[in-house]
């Protein structure tokens, strides 16, 4: 939300409309009659609910910088919805030693970082991975608009890539990394 405008508001309200429809509830939230961000500056909107109530504050947001990615491998982290407890992804996030973020990989398939979905380029097609560990808003908008395509992405598949994006709500699709990938990804 920068400025008081809500971007890409019918994506948020999908994702919410899924995790309350996996729960059992058919009863939603209509987010924009509930967001009102602040008219100045960016903020990352929370929204916490349960099918009965609904909490939303907004704080101030500063990107952060990532330029080293550590491979962190789990076989059994699930993450399908967005919750509030991430005690999964924070714990792998303890493994990434100096780097600034995590490149979580599950049974050798290259999934998401610890706060954002993944592209890399291969010359000629954006790809990002078709197991995610969550199907983020921005991912699923840029998979709809054709800009991304899903494919099984290997841990070893991503040296033949020439760049590498990180994807969210916060920042959209920022590039990371051109040609040099073998340097941001250990």
């Amino acid at each position: 939300m920068l400025d008081g405008e809500v971007y890409h508001l019918a994506y948020h309200q999908a994702r919410l409309q899924r995790s309350l429809k996996s729960i059992g509830e058919s009863t939603f939230h209509t987010l924009a009659s509930l967001i009102s961000p602040p008219k100045n500056g960016l903020y990352r909107c929370r929204v916490v609910y349960d099918a009965k109530s609904i909490d939303i504050e907004y704080l101030p947001y500063t990107k952060r910088v990532i330029q080293h990615l550590k491979i962190v491998n789990s076989h059994t982290i699930e993450y399908p919805f967005k919750y509030e407890m991430r005690s999964s992804i924070e714990k792998l996030f303890t493994q990434r030693g100096a780097s600034d973020d995590i490149l979580i990989v599950k049974n050798g398939y290259v999934t998401d970082t610890s706060i954002a979905n993944v592209a890399f380029f291969d010359g000629e097609t954006w790809l990002t991975p078709k197991s995610p560990l969550l199907c983020g808003v921005t991912r699923e908008r840029l998979l709809n608009e054709a800009k991304i395509v899903e494919e099984d992405i290997r841990v070893e598949d991503i040296k033949k890539f020439k760049k590498i994006a990180l994807m969210n709500a916060m920042i959209d699709f920022d590039i990371i990394a051109e040609e040099n990938i073998g340097e941001i990804i250990c």
